[in-house]
């Protein structure tokens, strides 16, 4: 340890926004959130059909449901990309039964943010489907609203951040770029 360490502008003991991550991490869940409504479709519906529903909702995903209302698959802005537009594929003639992700990883109301942040990280979700007992959607779960869940953790930390982006090292912190 450096001798100027547990006197510098960055150090955190004792501090109060610190030790309230502890508990929320392991015990909040999901429901603290506040997904949002999902935009839900049927699987004959057109990718441009989607596209339309997820800019007026401002959503990044519709859910696909099948005849009783159960979720069958996702698609998102990704799938646009990579697999509409990537393919040179028409939305206007394509279904999402055809582009979509089939039977996706899912959430519930009473799981961890612990929980939705493992599968956002390891598998690289940016959005899930946040679904009850019958697997039929009730909300969506997004990167941004774990993101705003952080900010409200930690309010002094976020509101005194220096403008412009610059990132606040540690002294002797080496960076290697």
């Amino acid at each position: 340890m450096h001798e100027h360490d547990a006197d510098d502008d960055y150090s955190s003991i004792g501090d109060p926004e610190e030790h309230s991550i502890g508990p929320a991490v392991f015990h909040d869940t999901v429901a603290v959130l506040a997904p949002a409504e999902p935009v839900c479709l049927r699987e004959a519906a057109t990718v441009h059909e989607a596209a339309q529903r997820m800019v007026h909702a401002r959503q990044a995903a519709v859910l696909v449901v099948d005849r009783a209302g159960r979720l069958a698959g996702i698609f998102t802005e990704r799938d646009l990309l990579t697999r509409v537009v990537g393919r040179g594929l028409d939305p206007k003639a394509t279904a999402l039964s055809v582009v979509m992700t089939p039977e996706p990883e899912v959430l519930a109301i009473r799981d961890r943010v612990a929980y939705a942040v493992h599968c956002m990280s390891v598998a690289g979700y940016r959005t899930m489907p946040l679904v009850d007992d019958e697997r039929r959607p009730i909300g969506i779960v997004t990167v941004s609203d774990v993101i705003r869940w952080l900010a409200d953790l930690f309010p002094t930390t976020v509101l005194n951040l220096p403008p412009g982006g610059d990132t606040l090292k540690r002294p002797g912190q080496v960076d290697s770029g």
